[in-house]
């Protein structure tokens, strides 16, 4: 076996492959760039060599580099992670040229797939099934046009050779035709240095479920069932779960055959993906093949009971696989939450700052038999950088069924505290709650569908806002107990701390009372007529609090304020007002804070590089009218009119690096 590789990437993927390859006994290597000096990759492994700036162009994708840092250290094999150099076959060729072994694909496989187009071809000649399109190469905007008349919209159209979500549009008419050419093809420069584009058909309805291959160099491939990546955002996965709600087991064994087909058409080896569109009647369509570990890979993992990197890696030493197709077998549910660094309220917009507070929910097996596992790359006080992906942490949990996996999520993400930082975690939580979600019924269009105008937080019912308000009652009063001389707290039993006075708890222009009765181990509160049991060993200062309310466990992460308390749970965000009862009419004299207008001003919302300016000062722009494009983490995002105006100043140029909310236009 290898006695040392060396991870050509960063965060949470090189801190899972450095996991598996410490319990196989073999030393490892990591690469940093400026901006990942103190990152925790850098710390867990043996060794660690600096490799240049921030900019991955300068760094992690430097070829040079990487075989550089190999010689230095003498690592034997270089494991690519995902994105970076993972399918860059001019990577696997140079360090095959320097004896230095990938693990991962023979460059010839990586070449074959990795090209959408020549992709797409050779599914087809190996029997698998492929959406209708134009495999050619598209001139302009024109050209793409007339193509996607003659296929007939819906289209998509994505870059040759993209990934990620980057440099894909979907067409709905010849005016979306143009601009998705021009977008998809600027954003395929930007990020992958080739701004080739095709076009093919947009199944509606569609699911993206993908299949996870496994292929040795002696000649013996396996598929490991498949996983559900539905759940999408401007086509980059949010949730992921295997397996599927959706495929009968003949679907999943044709599915399975054809990904084994098409790997071994192309001599691949290593793990792989073969991703698929499936329409509402299981018809299925390949999409295209990743020659790499996917993010997603956890939950196969999970339900399968196999390393996928340990079998990379032993792959790539020229082992054979220790099991056949038929020693697979798939066990429960696993589900995926992608937790990013952007802010939902925002549109997704991403965030860039400092952790000032990172605490996962507790990895391992509960009493129940519910898993929870917790990839990252991250650690209280990491800076979330603008250099590269958002990726905080990927949340996984298994359960012997799906809803018990999604009610285990729910929990686990109750208990995700995140600060410094805007992320999506109530976003998940949402849709962990969401009953199409539960019910399984999902196409990539969910998000956009139940969504339409973006997400707003939830709205909890009467019976989950009046737990709320018990809850923000009884933490509210536990934490006065800091402002009560020394002599009269009862630390001991700090459920009799506090005056248990009858209270008023305020949510905007509804109010309700709340009585107390203190016993020596909990709390009894009633309110509306309806009586609740509170347990909890909360303190002032704690995060996170877990209470049994009337025999049932509940998290919630509240923070307390001079006049009230702000509580969070399964995307329910809360500020509530409390007060004694004998008070209480006093709090409507209290002035509202006005909010500033700024309704006559484009501003940046998230920090990022203001590619184009559309417009000039005095130009009268209309309602929805492009404005100007900002790129931020290789993703361009058009700014466009609220309403219709002119344009009475111009405050920023081309080029100029903004800040969030920075002023880019103002209106008269």
């Amino acid at each position: 076996m290898f006695k040392k590789i060396l991870v050509a990437n960063r965060g949470e993927i090189a801190c899972r492959v450095f996991r598996t390859a410490k319990d196989m006994g073999i030393a490892t290597v990591a690469v940093y760039s400026d901006a990942d000096a103190n990152a925790l990759h850098v710390s867990m492994a043996d060794e660690a060599v600096h490799i240049g700036p921030s900019a991955a162009s300068e760094s992690y994708l430097v070829i040079d580099k990487i075989i550089d840092a190999c010689k230095q250290t003498g690592a034997e094999a270089v494991h690519p992670g995902y994105g970076f150099l993972s399918e860059r076959s001019e990577f696997a060729r140079r360090l095959k040229a320097e004896g230095i072994t990938l693990i991962g694909p023979p460059p010839e496989a990586m070449e074959s797939m990795g090209d959408k187009i020549t992709s797409k071809k050779l599914a087809a000649e190996a029997g698998v099934s492929t959406v209708p399109g134009h495999m050619g190469l598209i001139d302009d905007a024109e050209h793409a046009v007339i193509i996607a008349s003659q296929i007939g919209y819906p289209v998509m159209i994505k870059a040759s050779a993209g990934g990620g979500g980057k440099g894909m549009r979907i067409a709905w008419n010849d005016d979306e035709a143009r601009d998705g050419f021009e977008r998809s093809k600027a954003e395929a420069a930007s990020s992958f240095g080739d701004d080739r584009i095709f076009i093919e058909k947009f199944v509606t309805k569609p699911r993206h479920i993908e299949i996870q291959v496994l292929a040795d160099a002696h000649g013996n491939t396996v598929y490991l069932g498949e996983r559900e990546c539905s759940i999408q955002r401007r086509n980059q996965k949010v949730v992921e779960e295997a397996p599927s709600p959706f495929l009968t087991p003949e679907t999943r064994k044709a599915m399975g055959e054809q990904a084994v087909a098409l790997a071994q058409a192309v001599g691949y080896t290593s793990a792989g993906t073969v991703e698929f569109i499936v329409d509402e009647h299981q018809q299925f369509y390949f999409l295209e093949m990743n020659t790499r570990l996917q993010v997603e890979h956890p939950v196969t993992e999970l339900i399968t009971g196999i390393d996928l990197v340990e079998q990379m890696i032993r792959v790539a030493f020229g082992e054979k696989l220790a099991f056949a197709q038929d020693d697979i077998k798939l066990n429960g549910w696993a589900m995926e939450s992608r937790i990013y660094a952007e802010d939902p309220y925002r549109n997704f917009l991403p965030s860039i700052g400092r952790l000032s507070r990172y605490v996962p929910p507790e990895s391992g097996v509960s009493e129940d038999g519910l898993i929870v596992r917790n990839d990252t790359g991250v650690y209280e006080g990491s800076e979330i950088s603008m250099f590269y992906d958002p990726m905080i942490a990927k949340l996984c949990t298994w359960a012997p069924d799906r809803l018990t996996a999604i009610d285990g999520m729910a929990e686990a993400l109750d208990q995700f505290i995140v600060s410094g930082v805007g992320h999506n975690i109530p976003f998940l939580s949402a849709l962990m709650r969401h009953p199409r979600f539960r019910s399984g019924a999902l196409t990539t269009g969910f998000i956009a569908e139940e969504f339409p105008e973006g997400f707003e937080g939830v709205s909890p019912d009467d019976t989950e806002l009046q737990l709320l308000v018990a809850v923000a009652a009884e933490l509210f009063r536990r934490a006065q107990v800091k402002h009560q001389p020394l002599s009269t707290r009862r630390l001991i039993s700090p459920t009799q701390v506090g005056a248990p006075q009858d209270t008023r708890v305020f949510l905007k222009e509804k109010s309700w009372r709340v009585e107390f009765q203190l016993a020596d181990d909990r709390s009894t509160l009633t309110l509306a007529g309806t009586q609740y049991d509170i347990e909890t060993d909360w303190l002032p200062g704690q995060q996170l609090a877990r209470l049994i309310v009337n025999g049932e466990t509940m998290f919630v992460q509240p923070k307390i304020r001079s006049t009230g308390i702000h509580l969070y749970r399964s995307g329910v965000d809360l500020a509530f007002n409390v007060l004694p009862e004998r008070l209480a009419p006093l709090w409507s004299h209290m002035p509202e804070k006005v909010e500033p207008d700024t309704s006559k001003l484009l501003m940046c919302p998230m920090p990022g590089l203001l590619v184009s300016l559309l417009v000039s000062e005095g130009d009268e722009v209309q309602d929805g009218q492009a404005l100007a494009i900002v790129e931020a983490m290789k993703m361009q995002n058009t700014l466009r009119a609220e309403k219709s105006g002119t344009i009475s100043r111009v405050c920023a140029g081309e080029g100029a690096s903004l800040a969030v909310d920075e002023i880019i236009l103002e209106f008269a």
